[in-house]
């Protein structure tokens, strides 16, 4: 048994008056997600006179854009289509899969199936028509009754804390493998199955899971303020934490997911801000001025001090002097950090003491020339004048060496004098 085009058959001569019934499906309401097919009888059908759930052999089954058209019998999927057309039901053919927009899943669990029942080419006792609400299920609101935590982290200013964030907003999802869908969720369905009948199940789900997505999107720097701007990486973290439960299981997804606001409590605000305008100021011109301005403030208030302008300015004195560095420290603090490096440059080597230095007897000024400078007394005559002869020093006055060299320590002898 399959699904064959109706365009195609019609080519080969088959007259639309030999189609036993016709199945359909109306508009499915936004709020639908299962609806059983409904049948209209055409031409002569004892068997549509006999039973509502038997498919006649010849019927035709018309599927509509939006929609995944099922075929069980006995409760168990033996054809499906979504693609749309219409199609005729051939009790002699193998069971065939028009997949439309549905994924290879779709494929894989038909595979699993199989053909099911077909009693000798003889239809079932019980053959239904399930029409599947495939379009985007918008209009989903959650919310948040207990904070749920975030990681915040700020490498600029080291900070690295967990906070809890109320959110709320609404989500969007949609039926991505029917075949799972109708195993495990809907079954066989006497009329429609509505979504308000998981609403609460998946809005539970989706809150629990937003822990963990909320854990990988705080992974990536996200700030909790700006998450109504990465709806499409929550929506994606929603889906990965959400995969066994709703993909896997119940053959459903997340299409999109959406913040409307997102909290967290005043305390954690507080708190943040604070950490942030603290670590602001370990900038010395912004820790400057924002003495500046305290400044400005207490002498504003110590002006209008009621025990008198003057007890108001010395008691700002005294809490100036007790703050450590002032403003104008803090000033010349960042212009020197602001300032460009100058290379250090090699200091020039002190001049070496002259060997033919003299001390004036007569005023002891340290003289180099023939008379003194000061007095005018005549440079002495057959003075010894003593150098290091291991080092090259020489002593302030070379006619006074001392009795070790404080450069080298060699002692000084007569050896040392010169001429």
């Amino acid at each position: 048994m399959g699904l064959i085009s109706a365009a195609v058959n019609s080519a080969m001569g088959v007259a639309q008056s030999q189609w036993k019934e016709f199945f359909y499906c109306d508009a499915i309401p936004a709020d639908i997600l299962v609806v059983k097919g409904k049948k209209k009888s055409t031409g002569y059908s004892p068997a549509a006179r006999l039973n509502d759930n038997v498919i006649s052999d010849g019927s035709v089954i018309a599927v509509a854009d939006g929609q995944c058209m099922m075929i069980t019998e006995q409760g168990k999927v033996v054809d499906i289509c979504a693609e749309s057309g219409e199609y005729i039901y051939d009790m002699s053919s193998e069971p065939s899969v028009f997949t439309g927009d549905l994924d290879e899943s779709v494929m894989k669990v038909f595979r699993e199936i199989g053909k099911r029942f077909t009693f000798g080419g003889v239809a079932g006792k019980d053959q239904r028509v399930y029409y599947f609400n495939t379009k985007e299920i918008v209009g989903n609101k959650y919310g948040t009754p207990n904070p749920v935590p975030f990681r915040i982290t700020d490498k600029n200013i080291g900070l690295d804390i967990d906070v809890g964030v109320r959110c709320f907003g609404e989500y969007s999802y949609r039926i991505s493998n029917p075949i799972l869908f109708y195993t495990n969720i809907c079954g066989n369905v006497s009329d429609a199955y509505s979504k308000h009948n998981l609403d609460s199940q998946l809005r539970a789900e989706l809150l629990t899971a937003l822990q963990p997505a909320f854990a990988s999107i705080s992974e990536k720097g996200i700030r909790y303020s700006a998450l109504p701007g990465h709806a499409n990486e929550i929506c994606q973290a929603l889906n990965d934490a959400l995969q066994e439960k709703w993909r896997d299981l119940r053959g459903i997804e997340i299409v999109s997911f959406g913040v409307s606001s997102a909290t967290i409590s005043e305390e954690d605000e507080k708190m943040i801000k604070e950490l942030q305008r603290t670590a602001a100021l370990k900038d010395p011109a912004i820790a400057a001025a924002h003495l500046a301005g305290a400044q400005a403030q207490a002498m504003q208030a110590a002006a209008s001090n009621a025990a008198g302008a003057a007890t108001g300015f010395y008691a700002m004195n005294m809490a100036a002097q007790a703050g450590g560095l002032n403003a104008a420290s803090l000033f010349n603090l960042a212009a020197q950090q602001q300032a460009p490096v100058q290379p250090q440059q090699a200091a020039a080597p002190a001049p070496a003491s002259n060997a033919d230095s003299w001390t004036c007897p007569s005023c002891g000024t340290q003289n180099q020339g023939k008379f003194c400078m000061e007095c005018g007394t005549k440079k002495p005559a057959g003075a010894l004048k003593y150098r290091c002869d291991k080092c090259g020093w020489v002593p302030a006055d070379p006619t006074k060496p001392p009795k070790f060299c404080p450069e080298c320590g060699d002692p000084f002898t007569t050896d040392d004098a010169v001429s």
